[in-house]
């Protein structure tokens, strides 16, 4: 029987978090010049800006595994819970929405939106198997270069058009295919989280090792392809194309993430099994206030330093400075608030209205 509640996955929520807001923050921080590549002004805040591009795989995975371990202990009325709570995920995503209006409009897709949808709709999906689930993540994955190819979406996404509710589709075109985190494809790495989850109930880490690396091998083999096709115009190349930019997210990039955020779990429950993980120690805390965190950072950083004049005004090292003070604020702020239970945060308003 596996233990209440996982450490490992609070710690790696919480590294997530640590991620997410270095990535967005070192950006929103940094006064960099056009006129010259960014990995040569800033090579270490560009590889730590690298590195946050497993924050969002990582939240969206572990939301479908917990779903799983949810079910392991909610048996009455689950589905009611699943519901509310995903409603509330989704109107958190919405609310971020309206605090943030230099970054979404009012139909904005963003990584809340996808994991509140995914949580709403997993009373379906709970009820398939672990081999349904799985083709299901790989339709979602593959309908990705059809959908965008079908739509014209551009090969770059840019934050502009991410927010644009005039063309065809509306809110439903960015919820769908176009906005940060659309359905095709992301939903799918909701599902295998699902699968995952269940794994973690029968304390089986081979498969998700054989999940990783069949992730990790696929997509190294779209990305090899890729590469020596050369670029050209196509449902093709939309499949085998590899960027580090995942705005539109193509099959290779989605599964080399994946792979990643699968042994980063590994290593955690590795950790946890030796004893290494403790309840009031850096990482759990600021995995049970990740939700709060995330909403928190991007208004602050993302829409309350333009008035202040902070917006893409200092140099890189003390961009960086300034994120570093920042999380190690945030990790002694939720050890404290962990004494009760983060009262009034995100995570306690989804525990009152989500059951």
């Amino acid at each position: 029987m596996t233990p209440a509640r996982l450490l490992s996955l609070d710690a790696l929520r919480g590294l997530a978090v640590v991620l997410m807001m270095e990535q967005h923050m070192a950006v929103w921080l940094w006064r960099s010049d056009p006129g010259v590549s960014a990995i040569a002004q800033a090579p270490v805040l560009m590889a730590l800006n690298g590195l946050g591009g497993l924050a969002a795989p990582t939240f969206i995975t572990l939301a479908g595994a917990g779903t799983s371990l949810l079910a392991r202990s909610r048996t009455a009325g689950l589905d009611a819970i699943l519901v509310r709570r995903g409603l509330v995920v989704m109107g958190f995503g919405w609310l971020l929405n309206l605090l943030t209006p230099s970054w979404f409009s009012a139909g904005s897709w963003f990584v809340l939106h996808l994991m509140g949808l995914g949580i709403l709709t997993a009373p379906l999906w709970r009820r398939l198997s672990d081999r349904a689930l799985l083709c299901g993540q790989a339709l979602l994955l593959l309908a990705a270069p059809v959908v965008q190819h079908w739509l014209a979406t551009p090969e770059l996404l840019v934050n502009d058009r991410m927010r644009r509710l005039d063309l065809a589709g509306g809110p439903l075109r960015l919820a769908f295919a176009e906005g940060q985190f659309p359905i095709v494809p992301w939903l799918g790495l909701f599902l295998g989280g699902i699968v995952v989850g269940r794994w973690l109930q029968q304390r089986r880490t081979a498969p998700i090792l054989r999940m990783a690396s069949v992730l990790l091998v696929t997509g190294v083999a779209l990305a090899a392809v890729g590469l020596r096709l050369g670029p050209h115009e196509g449902v093709w190349h939309r499949l085998f194309q590899i960027r580090l930019s995942f705005y539109p997210a193509t099959p290779a990039i989605v599964m080399l993430l994946q792979s990643g955020t699968l042994l980063l779990l590994l290593g955690a429950l590795a950790l946890e099994r030796r004893g290494k993980l403790e309840e009031r120690g850096w990482l759990v805390p600021l995995g049970r206030a990740s939700l709060t965190l995330l909403l928190v950072h991007v208004v602050v950083f993302r829409e309350l330093t333009r008035p202040l004049g902070a917006w893409q005004a200092f140099s890189a090292e003390i961009a960086l400075t300034i994120v570093a003070i920042w999380v190690i604020v945030c990790a002694l702020a939720a050890r404290l608030w962990q004494r009760v239970g983060y009262r009034y945060g995100a995570e306690w308003l989804l525990r009152i209205f989500g059951g």
